[in-house]
């Protein structure tokens, strides 16, 4: 879906980034922090016992790379998301939230002083629609 009205797309995208965000905090808890997409796909990976390079060939990338994502040293595109969902066989929505977590995260993560507050925010703006 695009959006061409630059006032409706950061409204929509801050409103999936808040949603994401607090839909992580309850869904992906372990031993009380918040797990990770990367963290997550490798658990998941690895209680399927899938080697690293299955997910490699259905992403169509070499299996150095796909270490990388893994380790969080590379980002990973929306589309391969859905194919490593597909893959280990998780909700596409699940996957996709905690990927928008992460890149939610990875914004505020240095303005922790106000990061709540432009949450809060973003949260406001939704509901007004």
């Amino acid at each position: 879906m695009y959006i061409c009205d630059v006032d409706n797309f950061f409204t929509t995208y801050a409103c999936c980034l808040l949603n994401i965000y607090y839909i992580c905090q309850i869904v992906s808890r372990q031993n009380n922090k918040i797990m990770l997409f990367t963290e997550f796909i490798r658990q998941s990976r690895e209680q399927l016992q899938l080697p690293q390079r299955k997910l490699a060939e259905a992403l169509d990338i070499d299996t150095a790379t796909y270490c990388k994502i893994e380790k969080g040293e590379r980002k990973v595109k929306k589309e391969q998301v859905v194919v490593i969902a597909q893959v280990l066989n998780i909700e596409e929505k699940e996957l996709l939230s905690l990927w928008l977590a992460d890149q939610v995260s990875a914004i505020v993560a240095d303005e922790k002083s106000i990061a709540e507050k432009v949450l809060n925010i973003a949260k406001d703006n939704i509901n007004r629609e």
